[in-house]
Protein backbone atom coordinates (compact mmCIF):
# COMPACT_ATOMS: atom_id res chain seq x y z
CA UNK A 1 0.00 0.00 0.00
CA UNK A 2 1.57 3.96 -1.08
CA UNK A 3 0.48 7.08 0.32
CA UNK A 4 0.75 10.28 -1.11
CA UNK A 5 1.02 13.51 0.83
CA UNK A 6 0.57 16.68 -1.57
CA UNK A 7 1.43 20.07 0.39
CA UNK A 8 4.60 19.64 2.91
CA UNK A 9 4.33 22.95 5.07
CA UNK A 10 3.98 22.94 8.61
CA UNK A 11 0.80 19.92 9.14
CA UNK A 12 1.84 18.05 5.77
CA UNK A 13 5.17 18.13 6.62
CA UNK A 14 4.29 16.75 10.17
CA UNK A 15 1.86 14.41 8.55
CA UNK A 16 5.19 13.12 6.39
CA UNK A 17 7.28 12.65 8.99
CA UNK A 18 4.71 10.88 11.08
CA UNK A 19 4.43 8.25 8.16
CA UNK A 20 7.69 7.88 7.86
CA UNK A 21 7.89 6.18 11.52
CA UNK A 22 4.44 4.18 11.53
CA UNK A 23 5.20 0.10 10.65
CA UNK A 24 1.97 0.34 7.99
CA UNK A 25 4.56 2.09 5.45
CA UNK A 26 8.53 1.66 4.21
CA UNK A 27 9.73 4.91 2.93
CA UNK A 28 9.53 3.52 -0.59
CA UNK A 29 5.79 3.70 -0.37
CA UNK A 30 5.08 7.47 0.60
CA UNK A 31 5.14 10.07 -1.83
CA UNK A 32 5.64 13.84 -0.58
CA UNK A 33 4.83 16.07 -3.47
CA UNK A 34 5.39 20.28 -3.02
CA UNK A 35 6.71 23.09 -5.28
CA UNK A 36 9.51 23.99 -2.79
CA UNK A 37 13.08 22.01 -3.72
CA UNK A 38 14.57 22.43 -0.34
CA UNK A 39 11.31 21.08 1.45
CA UNK A 40 11.41 18.07 -0.51
CA UNK A 41 14.79 17.72 0.01
CA UNK A 42 14.52 16.31 3.41
CA UNK A 43 11.83 13.84 2.97
CA UNK A 44 14.04 12.65 -0.20
CA UNK A 45 17.21 11.67 2.35
CA UNK A 46 14.85 9.63 4.44
CA UNK A 47 13.74 7.32 1.23
CA UNK A 48 10.56 8.66 0.37
CA UNK A 49 9.68 9.42 -2.94
CA UNK A 50 9.64 13.44 -3.78
CA UNK A 51 7.86 15.96 -6.86
CA UNK A 52 6.95 18.96 -7.17
CA UNK A 53 4.27 17.10 -9.97
CA UNK A 54 0.87 17.35 -7.83
CA UNK A 55 -0.78 14.83 -10.64
CA UNK A 56 2.31 12.35 -10.18
CA UNK A 57 1.96 12.29 -6.42
CA UNK A 58 -1.96 11.73 -6.60
CA UNK A 59 -1.43 9.19 -9.62
CA UNK A 60 1.51 6.81 -7.62
CA UNK A 61 -1.15 6.85 -3.81
CA UNK A 62 -3.62 4.22 -2.72
CA UNK A 63 -4.27 7.14 -0.50
CA UNK A 64 -3.75 10.21 -1.94
CA UNK A 65 -3.55 13.24 1.46
CA UNK A 66 -4.01 16.80 0.18
CA UNK A 67 -2.85 18.63 3.15
CA UNK A 68 -2.69 22.79 1.91
CA UNK A 69 -3.94 26.25 3.18
CA UNK A 70 -7.65 26.29 2.48
CA UNK A 71 -8.07 28.88 0.14
CA UNK A 72 -5.49 26.44 -1.92
CA UNK A 73 -7.62 23.02 -1.60
CA UNK A 74 -10.04 24.00 -4.79
CA UNK A 75 -6.99 24.30 -7.37
CA UNK A 76 -5.16 21.52 -5.68
CA UNK A 77 -7.94 19.09 -6.46
CA UNK A 78 -8.96 20.32 -9.95
CA UNK A 79 -5.75 19.77 -10.83
CA UNK A 80 -5.38 16.14 -9.74
CA UNK A 81 -9.32 14.86 -10.07
CA UNK A 82 -8.35 13.55 -13.63
CA UNK A 83 -5.22 11.93 -12.17
CA UNK A 84 -7.09 9.90 -9.49
CA UNK A 85 -8.73 6.35 -10.04
CA UNK A 86 -11.99 6.86 -7.19
CA UNK A 87 -12.29 2.98 -7.68
CA UNK A 88 -9.07 1.94 -5.85
CA UNK A 89 -8.12 5.17 -4.51
CA UNK A 90 -9.02 7.25 -1.04
CA UNK A 91 -8.62 10.63 -1.14
CA UNK A 92 -7.90 12.52 2.69
CA UNK A 93 -8.27 16.40 2.97
CA UNK A 94 -6.61 18.20 5.51
CA UNK A 95 -7.62 21.40 5.65
CA UNK A 96 -9.96 23.33 8.30
CA UNK A 97 -13.06 24.44 7.30
CA UNK A 98 -13.31 23.55 3.96
CA UNK A 99 -16.32 21.23 3.85
CA UNK A 100 -17.50 17.90 2.18
CA UNK A 101 -19.88 19.04 0.08
CA UNK A 102 -17.47 21.80 -1.55
CA UNK A 103 -14.76 18.84 -2.11
CA UNK A 104 -17.73 16.31 -3.69
CA UNK A 105 -18.74 19.00 -6.10
CA UNK A 106 -14.75 19.81 -6.56
CA UNK A 107 -13.96 15.70 -7.27
CA UNK A 108 -17.25 15.09 -8.71
CA UNK A 109 -16.37 13.22 -12.09
CA UNK A 110 -18.70 13.22 -15.44
CA UNK A 111 -20.59 9.86 -14.75
CA UNK A 112 -21.53 11.12 -11.22
CA UNK A 113 -18.89 9.07 -9.19
CA UNK A 114 -17.03 10.56 -5.87
CA UNK A 115 -13.70 9.35 -3.81
CA UNK A 116 -14.19 7.40 -1.13
CA UNK A 117 -13.26 10.89 1.28
CA UNK A 118 -12.01 11.28 4.44
CA UNK A 119 -11.84 14.65 6.49
CA UNK A 120 -8.96 14.90 8.55
CA UNK A 121 -7.82 17.09 11.63
CA UNK A 122 -4.64 16.57 13.38
CA UNK A 123 -2.14 18.62 14.85
CA UNK A 124 1.90 19.00 14.67
CA UNK A 125 2.31 16.56 17.17
CA UNK A 126 1.80 13.84 14.44
CA UNK A 127 5.58 14.23 13.51
CA UNK A 128 6.26 12.23 16.94
CA UNK A 129 3.47 10.06 16.70
CA UNK A 130 1.03 11.68 19.47
CA UNK A 131 -1.31 13.34 17.39
CA UNK A 132 -4.87 13.79 18.36
CA UNK A 133 -6.62 13.50 15.24
CA UNK A 134 -10.30 13.71 14.45
CA UNK A 135 -11.47 11.51 11.31
CA UNK A 136 -14.70 12.29 9.27
CA UNK A 137 -15.63 9.47 6.75
CA UNK A 138 -17.64 10.35 3.76
CA UNK A 139 -18.68 8.27 0.63
CA UNK A 140 -16.26 5.65 2.70
CA UNK A 141 -16.45 2.22 3.27
CA UNK A 142 -16.64 0.28 6.68
CA UNK A 143 -13.22 -1.63 5.18
CA UNK A 144 -12.16 2.10 4.40
CA UNK A 145 -12.50 3.83 7.94
CA UNK A 146 -11.08 0.54 9.86
CA UNK A 147 -7.84 1.35 7.36
CA UNK A 148 -7.52 5.14 8.02
CA UNK A 149 -8.45 4.59 11.54
CA UNK A 150 -5.50 2.27 12.30
CA UNK A 151 -3.06 4.66 10.02
CA UNK A 152 -4.12 7.58 12.29
CA UNK A 153 -4.17 5.66 15.53
CA UNK A 154 -0.39 4.43 14.69
CA UNK A 155 0.21 8.06 14.96
CA UNK A 156 -1.20 9.24 17.86
CA UNK A 157 -4.81 8.55 18.94
CA UNK A 158 -7.87 9.38 16.87
CA UNK A 159 -11.86 9.64 17.09
CA UNK A 160 -14.10 8.96 13.94
CA UNK A 161 -16.96 11.96 14.74
CA UNK A 162 -19.30 14.02 12.76
CA UNK A 163 -18.57 16.60 10.75
CA UNK A 164 -20.38 19.39 12.82
CA UNK A 165 -18.14 18.80 15.27
CA UNK A 166 -14.71 18.87 13.59
CA UNK A 167 -14.82 22.48 14.28
CA UNK A 168 -14.85 22.26 17.43
CA UNK A 169 -12.09 19.45 17.40
CA UNK A 170 -9.99 22.02 15.83
CA UNK A 171 -9.85 24.26 18.31
CA UNK A 172 -9.48 21.64 21.14
CA UNK A 173 -7.03 19.42 19.59
CA UNK A 174 -5.31 20.95 16.83
CA UNK A 175 -5.66 24.90 18.43
CA UNK A 176 -5.21 23.23 21.53
CA UNK A 177 -1.56 22.07 21.28
CA UNK A 178 -0.71 25.55 21.22
CA UNK A 179 -3.04 26.87 24.32
CA UNK A 180 -1.19 23.77 26.14
CA UNK A 181 2.67 24.68 24.81
CA UNK A 182 0.84 28.37 25.99
CA UNK A 183 0.92 27.10 29.37
CA UNK A 184 3.73 25.45 29.33
CA UNK A 185 5.80 28.77 28.33
CA UNK A 186 3.89 30.32 31.39
CA UNK A 187 4.99 27.76 33.89
CA UNK A 188 8.36 27.77 32.53
CA UNK A 189 8.21 31.25 32.97
CA UNK A 190 6.94 31.35 36.46
CA UNK A 191 10.02 28.98 37.58
CA UNK A 192 12.15 31.21 36.65
CA UNK A 193 10.98 33.28 38.70
CA UNK A 194 10.96 30.72 41.22
CA UNK A 195 14.60 30.65 40.92
CA UNK A 196 15.46 27.76 38.30
CA UNK A 197 17.53 28.63 35.40
CA UNK A 198 15.37 28.40 32.31
CA UNK A 199 16.08 24.95 31.07
CA UNK A 200 15.94 23.43 34.03
CA UNK A 201 12.83 24.99 34.88
CA UNK A 202 11.42 23.78 30.72
CA UNK A 203 13.02 20.31 32.25
CA UNK A 204 10.70 20.56 35.17
CA UNK A 205 7.73 21.91 33.50
CA UNK A 206 7.87 19.12 30.67
CA UNK A 207 8.31 16.16 32.72
CA UNK A 208 5.18 16.98 34.70
CA UNK A 209 2.69 17.93 32.42
CA UNK A 210 3.61 14.22 30.84
CA UNK A 211 3.49 12.53 33.85
CA UNK A 212 -0.14 14.02 34.72
CA UNK A 213 -1.01 12.94 31.62
CA UNK A 214 0.35 9.77 31.60
CA UNK A 215 -1.09 9.15 35.13
CA UNK A 216 -4.58 10.27 33.17
CA UNK A 217 -4.63 7.78 30.94
CA UNK A 218 -3.80 4.83 32.94
CA UNK A 219 -5.97 5.14 35.57
CA UNK A 220 -8.77 6.56 33.44
CA UNK A 221 -9.99 9.17 36.07
CA UNK A 222 -11.34 12.71 36.35
CA UNK A 223 -8.95 14.72 36.89
CA UNK A 224 -10.30 16.79 39.93
CA UNK A 225 -10.12 13.12 41.41
CA UNK A 226 -6.35 13.44 40.69
CA UNK A 227 -6.12 16.80 42.27
CA UNK A 228 -7.84 16.11 45.44
CA UNK A 229 -4.83 13.49 46.16
CA UNK A 230 -2.55 16.23 46.77
CA UNK A 231 -4.80 18.89 48.14
CA UNK A 232 -4.40 18.76 51.20
CA UNK A 233 -6.64 21.19 53.71
CA UNK A 234 -4.81 24.68 53.64
CA UNK A 235 -1.80 23.04 51.85
CA UNK A 236 -0.06 25.08 49.15
CA UNK A 237 -1.41 23.12 46.13
CA UNK A 238 -4.80 24.30 47.28
CA UNK A 239 -3.87 28.03 47.51
CA UNK A 240 -1.95 28.15 44.62
CA UNK A 241 -4.78 26.42 42.40
CA UNK A 242 -7.24 29.56 44.07
CA UNK A 243 -5.44 31.97 42.79
CA UNK A 244 -4.89 30.73 39.65
CA UNK A 245 -8.95 29.92 39.46
CA UNK A 246 -9.15 33.93 40.85
CA UNK A 247 -7.32 35.31 37.84
CA UNK A 248 -10.25 33.28 35.60
CA UNK A 249 -7.57 29.80 35.05
CA UNK A 250 -10.62 27.98 33.70
CA UNK A 251 -13.24 30.78 32.25
CA UNK A 252 -10.16 31.72 30.31
CA UNK A 253 -9.23 28.81 28.88
CA UNK A 254 -12.83 28.25 27.76
CA UNK A 255 -12.92 31.59 26.29
CA UNK A 256 -10.02 30.98 24.05
CA UNK A 257 -11.07 27.66 22.85
CA UNK A 258 -14.56 29.67 22.28
CA UNK A 259 -13.23 32.38 20.59
CA UNK A 260 -11.84 29.17 18.49
CA UNK A 261 -15.18 28.61 16.50
CA UNK A 262 -15.87 32.21 15.69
Amino acid sequence: MKISVIGAGAMGGSLAQGLLKVETFKPSDITVADPSQDTLQKFAETGASITTDNKVAAESGDIVAVVVKPWLVENVLNGIKDSMNYKRQILIVIAAGVSSEQINSWMKKDDGSLPPLFLVIPNIAIAVMNSMTFIVPVNASETNIKLISEIFDEMGGSLITEERLLASGTTLASCGIAYAMRYIRASVEGGVELGFKAKDAEKIVLQTVKGAVELLQSNGNHPEAEIDKVTTPGGVTIKGLNEMEHAGFTSAVIKGLKAGLK
